[in-house]
C-alpha cells in the first residue's frame, strides 16, 4: 500500500478491526518513511455489476457516481458524509442482494429514491427533480404532494 503523503511503498498495518458496516475491514497504517498514519478499508470484491442505462447502453457500476449524486442532493442540508456513506451502503446492499449481474438504472434510481426520502426530504425532492426529469412546476408539485402524504 502506497503512502498517500509521500508515495512510498513501505507501510505497515498498526491496527485492524471490522468497519462499522461489518462488511469491510478498517486498517490503520503507518508509513515507515515519513511516519504519517492513514486509514484504509478492505472489502470483498464482488462480481462486477453492470448498469443498463436508459438508452440501453451498459456501464460498470460506480459507487462514486452514487455518492456524488447524494452529496449534490444533500448540499447545504444537515446530512453528514457518514450518513451518506451509510445510505450508499444500504443501497448497494439492496442492489447486490437482488443477485443480478445487470440492473436497470431505473431500478437503482427507485431504490435511491426510497432511501434518500428517509435521509432528508429536501434532498429527496432535489434528487427526484433530476431523476424524474421534472419538466414543469406541476410535475414538481405532484412529487411534493406524494411526499406530504
Amino acid at each position: 500500500m502506497k503512502c498517500p503523503f509521500c508515495g512510498d511503498d513501505n507501510t505497515r498495518v498498526i491496527d485492524s478491526r471490522p468497519a462499522e458496516d461489518n462488511n469491510s475491514i478498517r486498517r490503520r497504517r503507518q508509513c515507515d518513511v515519513c511516519g504519517k498514519r492513514f486509514t484504509t478499508y478492505e472489502k470483498v470484491e464482488t462480481v462486477p455489476l453492470m448498469i443498463i442505462k436508459k438508452d440501453r447502453t451498459r456501464e460498470a457500476y460506480d459507487r462514486s457516481k452514487l455518492v456524488n449524486g447524494l452529496v449534490q442532493s444533500c448540499h447545504k442540508r444537515p446530512v453528514t458524509m457518514d450518513q451518506i456513506d451509510a445510505c450508499v451502503d444500504e443501497i448497494e446492499g439492496e442492489i447486490y442482494n437482488m443477485g443480478l449481474r445487470e440492473v436497470e438504472s431505473r431500478e437503482v434510481g427507485n431504490i435511491v429514491m426510497d432511501k434518500i426520502r428517509d435521509l432528508d426530504e429536501v434532498a429527496y425532492v432535489r434528487f427526484a427533480s433530476v431523476y424524474r426529469e421534472f419538466k414543469d412546476v406541476n410535475t414538481f408539485m405532484d412529487e411534493l404532494k406524494k411526499l406530504l402524504k
